[in-house]
């Protein structure tokens, strides 16, 4: 870095014209001629060392400034150009800098305009789902990623499809693995398709969880995974192999608008699909019932994790079969929600699922802990949740782990058929009732007043503006 060359000429250019002066004055300033100057300028010489120092001396420069003084709105417009809307507008990022650099004003405005724009999509969003939750449809037409449309295609749907569970039964009788799945599998891809199963090291597999490779007919696994996931990786390439049609039409079923949308959703099939194999529908139902649908006494008899015990219970909505109709939320420590799911889909506008009063964030705090509380949206729908905290994939010593933290819920009627709903106490003077948390679906459509963790004001009210008073909430409205 230290040789790198600086090239700002619009920077100079800049300093010159905000000072008012010509090209021969700034020269004489400096010490140098005019037509050097021209050439700093068009950015055709880069600046010496003495040249920096000349600068900050003369006109109380910061010496970063002229070192690149657009890194920010660089990243700012990445961050633009990268939205789908703009996507494939630029090459790449040779013209974003020299925009950067040469009109660093216009960069900025470019930065407002999108920013304002993702402010109004946010808040038509918010209306959109107001209006829904009355009963009134407001279709907006947005760019979307395509992780973005499989996530909502996936979450306004009942998390089941029959074909895959099917195969997934008539695939687990076939192997007839005991108590021994992953021996089973490794066994069939060997015998079955000359597919040999291999763990291999962090150092040999930094970047990947799974790699088959099709010349030395080789899986790859990295010892990052947990045994149980490690168990659902190979799940996934045997169910890729075997329950390939089955997994297609699921895919076809969605209606996807592109090509990367339905790679990404194959992928999620077949996760489910490693999921139906792993827990065979008729056994995980009876187990569950059973235990009450207890997660850590799923997951020890099915050799399986929290997490894939409390997936596998959002997909227990067979006609003829149906258990709890649970929900899922999995988010990471900053907020982000990445997966939602449901046996009847996820219920966001009864739920909402971003209050931040919600036990899941909590989680984080008391990690391995289950957190059990019964909540009540402001329509006065009540829930019963259970958050515990993820471990994902381990990496050395001086790698910081990854942990995400899951929330699983249903409607309070079901408390009765779950276990944790004994641990939920009674409201006082309500026979059977509970007493639960108020939440609201977020904090741009919730209008509970003095709320101590709201973090925006509510879209539907004005704020609370009195120099006299002085509210709980900074977003304190009328």
């Amino acid at each position: 870095m230290a040789d790198q060359k600086i090239f700002a000429g619009p920077r100079i250019r800049r300093i010159r014209k905000e000072r008012g002066l010509t090209q021969a004055a700034m020269a004489e300033a400096l010490g140098i001629s005019p037509s050097y100057l021209n050439l700093i300028e068009r950015n055709q010489r880069p600046l010496t060392v003495q040249l920096i120092l000349k600068l900050t001396s003369v006109y109380k420069v910061d010496a970063e400034v002229l070192q690149g003084e657009g890194g920010q709105t660089l990243v700012a417009l990445r961050e633009a150009f990268a939205d789908p809307l703009l996507a494939g507008e630029l090459p790449g990022d040779e013209e974003m800098v020299e925009v950067a650099e040469a009109a660093p004003n216009a960069a900025a405005a470019v930065v407002k305009l999108y920013r304002a724009y993702k402010e109004q999509a946010s808040r038509m969003s918010d209306i959109s789902a107001m209006l829904a939750g009355e009963g009134r449809v407001a279709e907006l037409p947005a760019a979307r990623m395509p992780m973005d449309e499989v996530r909502e295609v996936l979450e306004t749907r009942p998390n089941h499809f029959a074909a895959i569970e099917e195969e997934a039964e008539a695939f687990h009788a076939l192997l007839k693995p005991g108590d021994d799945l992953m021996g089973a599998l490794r066994g069939w891809l060997q015998s079955e398709h000359g597919i040999v199963v291999r763990t291999l090291p962090v150092a040999t597999m930094p970047n990947w969880r799974r790699r088959y490779d099709r010349h030395s007919h080789r899986l790859f696994i990295s010892e990052r995974l947990s045994l149980y996931d490690q168990l659902r990786e190979v799940a996934m390439e045997a169910a890729l192999i075997r329950m390939q049609v089955a997994i297609t039409a699921a895919v076809n079923q969605l209606g996807l608008s592109g090509d990367e949308a339905r790679r990404i959703a194959r992928f999620e099939m077949a996760r489910y699909a490693a999921h139906a194999l792993m827990m065979p529908y008729a056994a995980f139902l009876a187990a569950a019932q059973r235990a009450r649908y207890d997660m850590d006494v799923l997951r020890s008899r099915f050799g399986v994790s929290f997490e894939q015990a409390a997936n596998r219970a959002t997909t227990l909505c067979r006609k003829d079969a149906g258990g709890v109709p649970f929900f899922m939320l999995e988010v990471d420590v900053a907020g982000n929600q990445f997966r939602r799911a449901g046996a009847q889909g996820f219920p966001r506008q009864r739920f909402g699922g971003h209050c931040p009063k919600l036990s899941i964030h909590s989680a984080f705090a008391q990690p391995g802990q289950i957190l059990v509380e019964a909540v009540e949206s402001p329509s006065g729908a009540e829930f019963l949740t259970v958050s515990r905290t993820l471990e994902g994939p381990q990496g050395a010593y001086a790698e910081r782990p990854r942990r995400t933290a899951v929330l699983l819920g249903c409607d309070i009627a079901h408390r009765g058929d779950v276990v944790y709903g004994d641990t939920v106490p009674p409201r006082p003077g309500a026979p059977g009732g509970s007493l639960t948390v108020p939440i609201g679906p977020a904090c741009r459509l919730c209008e509970r007043s003095g709320c101590l963790a709201r973090a925006e004001p509510p879209i539907t009210r004005p704020l609370g503006l009195d120099e006299m008073v002085t509210g709980i909430s900074v977003f304190d409205f009328q």
